[in-house]
């Protein structure tokens, strides 16, 4: 996977994270600079942690399911991004209003960034299998994680809750979009 494949692959995994950050910020009255920090923070370095985590679970694959691992990684990544499209038209106005709890509560947060690097974790597994180099691939999907939490973070009392839906509708599409670009690159290098 080239170093543009990789950026957008890492904009596709954030999109979760974003549409989160907007929501976050839209049900609070007021979002600081160090509250919109905090937020970022934790949602990139979860991106970060959990494609590690899921590469680790992939390389001890690797050498069992070496001649299948571009199917491998089109299904998950097909999967992963088929789900965020179907939870694109679930996102509901209510999810965003204003809720009694305090998103910015550390529980809370470690919760949502769990819940949003889910996705990476399963990627993750497929970057084992391909053989990536983790470290530059972790250092860009959490980085690229951070800034677009951060911008969402900024945004979300601007934009609303039908705003993250879309984003979250084509991190999906990109994931899809990657995982067809995997397959297709494995099916013409063996023609």
């Amino acid at each position: 996977m080239d170093l543009i494949s990789m950026v957008v692959l890492a904009f596709g995994l954030a999109m979760d994270a974003f549409a989160v950050s907007i929501c976050t910020s839209i049900t609070l009255t007021e979002i600081k600079f160090k509250q919109a920090l905090k937020v970022a923070f934790f949602f990139g370095m979860f991106q970060a942690i959990m494609p590690l985590v899921g590469w680790l679970a992939g390389i001890g694959f690797r050498r069992l399911i070496g001649q299948i691992d571009h199917w491998i990684a089109v299904g998950l990544l097909g999967v992963i991004g088929g789900k965020m499209i179907v939870e694109s038209f679930k996102i509901k106005k209510s999810q965003c209003e204003i809720r009694e709890s305090d998103p910015l509560n550390l529980y809370l947060l470690l919760g949502l960034s769990i819940a949003t690097s889910i996705d990476a974790l399963a990627a993750g597994v497929s970057f084992g299998v391909l053989k990536l180099d983790i470290l530059l691939v972790i250092t860009i999907i959490g980085s690229i994680t951070f800034v677009l939490s951060f911008l969402g973070t900024r945004i979300g009392k601007r934009l609303g809750c039908h705003f993250s839906s879309r984003v979250e509708m084509l991190g999906g599409i990109i994931l899809i979009g990657i995982g067809i670009k995997i397959l297709a690159e494995h099916l013409v290098n063996h023609i």
